[in-house]
């Protein structure tokens, strides 16, 4: 017999996908509560960049209060932040988080290159609820 996986995991959006373009404007992601769970893995789905060489990176920060932030330390995850360009886009990043901390969102920190376009979107999926669905 199998699990039921879906008791053990609890997606939650932190960035929504859209175009992200003006290299000008850092994005921050919605802080996802990790309360009542012990593991949370960010899936950052990148679609087609554009723009001679463009590129856009990716932090994961995380927070106490869900109001001051800070990037994750490198020692606090399992894989790499990604540095999006077109030999990596189009894909499904994934990083593990193993702090402490009870908030976790994606923010695009920097955006380089002529005229960077790039469709992105984050999830954070929570996971080992300490209590499980009814």
């Amino acid at each position: 017999m199998r699990s039921d996986l879906i008791s053990h995991l609890a997606p939650a959006q932190t960035l929504r996908p859209a175009s992200q373009a003006d290299p000008s404007v850092p994005v921050n992601g919605i802080g996802v509560d990790l309360a009542n769970h012990d593991s949370a893995v960010v899936l950052v789905d990148a679609g087609t960049i554009t723009g001679a060489g463009a590129s856009l990176t990716v932090e994961v920060q995380h927070s106490d209060d869900n109001s001051a932030w800070t990037a994750v330390p490198d020692d606090e995850l399992t894989g790499a932040e990604p540095v999006i360009t077109s030999a990596n886009h189009q894909q499904i990043h994934q990083i593990g988080y193993r702090g402490i901390k009870r908030y976790l969102r994606v923010a695009i920190t920097a955006k380089a290159g002529t005229t960077p376009t790039l469709l992105v979107g984050a999830t954070v999926v929570r996971g080992k609820p300490r209590r499980l669905p009814a």
